[in-house]
């Protein structure tokens, strides 16, 4: 017997520095100057639904892959952590390729902002694309969700930097001249995502010799590698 599809609606809306899928950081918390927040939408814009959430340190966020949506699945995907190259089971994984598109992060709350009649969740250490909607928000709970001996397969441990990381005078220059507040920690954020690779782990060694480029915020970003160097060689505001 075939169950009855499942109706969900969003609670909310993610907006985040990542406003491209290249560059966004491929688990949580791996760049704390990630930021962002999750806006509550109506009829779940109500204060006293987040009554005391302010008393939790993380909360999980539970988000829709939007824009990784297929008709077809597939029981096998390749992990960037295992080269891109090798196929492990869709549910060993945390692709967003899955039969159902779903999402989980764990997130550091920063504030809870009631703002003009809108209710806005600041996080940090997120990994969302901008306008991800949000499903479902719950508090992390140290006691059950941090489990000593717990064992990570194929991701033992946080991935280490895999590039050292450059600015041309250009780039140093554009990034002085930012507003703080509209770009926070903007030099930082471009270093640590650059420094994780955010290329794609299968690229033969002709397109990783290859410029790239990535958004943050309305900035593009264009690099360039050499031997294990990364160089920032240009960030310029998007038109």
């Amino acid at each position: 017997m075939t169950p009855s599809p499942i109706a969900l609606s969003p609670i909310g809306t993610v907006h985040s520095c990542f406003t491209d899928k290249f560059g966004v950081p491929r688990q949580p918390g791996i760049i704390a100057e990630a930021r962002g927040h999750i806006e509550l939408i109506p009829p779940y814009n109500r204060r006293e639904a987040v009554n005391e959430l302010e008393s939790f340190s993380h909360l999980w966020v539970i988000f829709h892959f939007n824009r990784s949506d297929r008709d077809e699945w597939k029981p096998t995907v390749r992990p960037p952590r295992l080269g891109g190259n090798k196929r492990v089971g869709v549910f060993a994984s945390r692709s967003n390729f899955r039969p159902n598109p779903m999402g989980l992060s764990v997130v550091r709350l920063e504030e809870v902002e009631e703002k003009e009649g809108r209710i806005l969740i600041h996080i940090s250490g997120l990994d969302l694309l901008d306008r991800t909607p949000v499903l479902d928000i719950k508090p992390y709970i140290p006691y059950v969700d941090a489990i000593p001996g717990a064992t990570g397969g194929f991701a033992p441990e946080s991935p280490a930097p895999r590039l050292c990381v450059t600015f041309s005078s250009q780039s140093e220059e554009t990034l002085a001249k930012l507003c703080p507040k509209r770009y926070p920690n903007a030099q930082q954020l471009i270093e640590k995502v650059v420094a994780q690779d955010p290329r794609p782990a299968y690229y033969n060694q002709e397109k990783r010799d290859k410029p790239f480029g990535f958004c943050l915020w309305d900035l593009n970003i264009r690099c360039l590698v050499q031997n294990g160097i990364a160089t920032v060689v240009e960030v310029s505001h998007g038109q």
